[in-house]
């Protein structure tokens, strides 16, 4: 959707390789770095545990498929499949047109940046919460016949669900809150830095002071949620309580002017892919598996991301089309 091509076919990267870049990005912006904590004497500590030389190496792999993606949009021969803009487009017609982009003009290293925090924040996440759903619907198999029911009945009757379908699906959006707040991608919100001195519990907080916020903990607190550790998608069918921000229980995408800016398009990609995994599939569990011998642990290490430590394995049944099914009945 940002690029414009399709990696699977792409003369760039193919999917395997593209993962493998994401990953060890991930990894390493998630890592510790001394010269963060000890600006004068910690890139010495950085450099000789390696993890600067890993950080040069991904960086400048990245570093070069944003400067392919950047000239293949740049090239007046390209085969364009529709009309549409994609945001390097938009990116590349702010800078030609000198609009101004925050503080000034756009260069192709503001472009590339944009790109980066795209292509890091958009990919991994929504697949590790997609991944997450799927695990908890194939231990509450209650909620599953319940989405699956509303999915078959109020969308997808030409085959697939479409994105005009999804407005209508409710108790599916309840499902997608319920997986955000038990498995936010990020446990740790970007870091913050305070602007002014405050108190809180009786410690004083001085100005630039690093802030890490634990939504992790935040959204399983008992002191908020009832039945906190229980995947309960009905909680919110009477509630109030979004993820947009405005309630501090619930921040999976975080608050104020540095909440996620890709918040729609992530939550409205997820659906379309659940929905979708619902409504063309009943699913499984393999050699005998109950829904209670699904290991839930989360992955440890320095990933920004939080996926499942063992990988989900599930069994796909195709579906009779409703309307064949029908005609036989």
């Amino acid at each position: 959707m940002a690029f414009g091509t399709s990696f699977q076919k792409s003369a760039f990267h193919d999917n395997d390789r593209l993962e493998e870049m994401l990953r060890e990005a991930m990894v390493v912006l998630g890592s510790f770095f001394a010269s963060e904590y000890f600006p004068y004497v910690g890139w010495i500590v950085d450099r000789l545990t390696g993890l600067h030389g890993r950080l040069e190496r991904v960086f400048h792999k990245l570093d070069g498929l944003f400067e392919q993606v950047i000239d293949a949009h740049l090239n007046p021969g390209r085969q364009r499949h529709d009309e549409f803009e994609y945001i390097v487009d938009v990116l590349l017609r702010i800078q030609v047109d000198k609009i101004e982009f925050g503080e000034g003009p756009l260069t192709k290293d503001g472009i590339k940046a944009v790109i980066m925090d795209l292509f890091l924040a958009g990919a991994d996440t929504s697949a590790a919460t997609v991944n997450w759903a799927m695990a908890e619907l194939a231990r509450n198999p209650r909620v599953t016949k319940k989405a699956q029911d509303e999915v078959r009945t109020f969308a997808g009757k030409n085959g697939i669900v479409t994105e005009d379908e999804i407005v209508r699906l409710q108790y599916l959006k309840m499902v997608v809150k319920e997986t955000l707040r038990l498995h936010p991608p990020a446990a740790l919100l970007l870091p913050r830095e305070t602007t002014s001195h405050f108190r809180i519990n009786g410690y004083d907080i001085l100005p630039k002071t690093l802030i890490q916020i634990n939504v992790w903990a935040i959204s399983r607190d008992p002191r908020y949620w009832k039945n906190a550790e229980e995947f309960f998608p009905e909680r919110f069918s009477d509630s109030s309580i979004d993820f947009k921000g405005q309630h501090c229980e619930f921040l999976p995408f975080g608050g104020g002017r540095r909440s996620c800016p890709g918040m729609y398009l992530a939550t409205r990609t997820v659906e379309l892919a659940l929905a979708n995994l619902l409504h063309c599939f009943d699913w499984k569990l393999p050699f005998g598996m109950k829904g209670k011998d699904i290991d839930m642990e989360e992955a440890a290490g320095p990933s920004l991301t939080i996926s499942k430590k063992t990988a989900l394995h599930l069994v796909p049944v195709d579906r009779v089309p409703r309307s064949l099914e029908d005609h036989m009945k």
